[in-house]
């Protein structure tokens, strides 16, 4: 199942950056990534994106736990037929497990991204990979999810049994 091994690629992609930038940087401290636009930025995220329920990490481990077997179940069973619903939801499993992982391993999120030329909240490779994910999927379920499946009601007079009388 080609999904298993992108899944495991994403947790390996964010727990590598993840690996490399606390071996690099000392707590808060920061480099450049792409002068201007982007440093690295090495901090512990004890909340969820926004910083929401800081220092509740058990409840936002509880939730990931939750919602990514929820999503596994999804790829098991197959629920989704297209291919696009199928890897939008391998991509937010994996990057619910990179942080679902930190949440279990350390009690809190390694979080390095930091915009510098506007106020954004610092992120990481598996926040990229939720949020890619769930647009995604937003846009599969809009656009495509029921589209030429729905059965079609009989026109009246063509397809009733009494001929349309």
């Amino acid at each position: 199942m080609p999904y298993i091994l992108a899944i495991i690629l994403c947790v390996a992609a964010d727990q590598a950056v993840k690996l490399y930038v606390v071996s690099r940087l000392a707590l808060y401290e920061s480099a450049p990534l792409l002068p201007g636009v982007v440093e690295l930025l090495y901090i512990r995220n004890t909340g969820g994106g926004f910083s929401i329920l800081t220092g509740h990490t058990w409840i936002l481990t509880v939730v990931t736990a939750a919602l990514m077997a929820g999503i596994a179940a999804l790829l098991v069973k197959r629920y989704f037929s297209h291919p696009l619903a199928m890897w939008t939801l391998t991509v937010i499993l994996g990057g619910g497990l990179g942080n679902l992982i930190d949440r279990v391993r350390l009690g809190y999120v390694v979080d390095m991204f930091n915009f510098q030329f506007m106020n954004y909240p610092v992120f990481n490779v598996a926040d990229i990979l939720v949020v890619c994910g769930v647009i995604g999927f937003a846009a599969y379920y809009l656009l495509l999810h029921d589209k030429g499946t729905e059965k079609k009601e009989p026109e009246h007079g063509t397809d009733s049994p009494d001929g349309g009388q």
